[in-house]
């Protein structure tokens, strides 16, 4: 099954290159290597704010961090110019707002890791990955998460 196929079988739409909010570009390419920002959730079209371990439970955060993996996705392919040039993600690196008594950051970020091994494929979408907890983020958004690829 094509990448094609897959994103529509799971009703996913990539959007457009978001615009940044500060002074910084979408993606650099180096090499065969495409390292993407961080991308915070959004919410209908918003930033999906909210603390993990306060205001919002793991299994929101999860929802958060497939959203922000859709949004990697439609930077990644503008990048590459096709999914289907992607050779490896290599590494994920997930920031979490929450609580310093909340641990379950890695289950917040599987909702990324596991939306791009489904649309991916396991050889192409498994990485490398960090997450980590941290007190706040920016316009007070739940996740914000960065990748790094390895094209064809």
């Amino acid at each position: 099954m094509s990448i094609a196929q897959r994103l529509q079988s799971l009703s996913i739409t990539l959007p457009p290159v978001a615009t940044p909010a500060a002074a910084y570009v979408p993606f650099v390419r180096s090499g065969n290597l495409v390292f993407i920002s961080g991308h915070i959730a959004k919410r209908d079209g918003k930033p999906w704010v909210g603390q993990l371990g306060n205001e919002l439970s793991t299994a929101e955060g999860q929802r958060a961090a497939r959203a922000v993996a859709v949004d990697l996705l439609g930077t990644l392919q503008a990048a590459a110019g096709d999914l289907e040039r992607v050779k490896r993600i290599v590494k994920v690196l997930s920031l979490v707002n929450s609580t310093a008594l909340y641990t379950e950051q890695h289950l917040v970020t599987n909702g990324c890791s596991e939306l791009l091994v489904a649309v991916l494929g396991a050889q192409v979408g498994a990485h490398a990955r960090s997450a980590f907890g941290v007190a706040q983020l920016p316009m007070g958004a739940c996740v914000e998460i960065e990748l790094t690829a390895e094209l064809a």
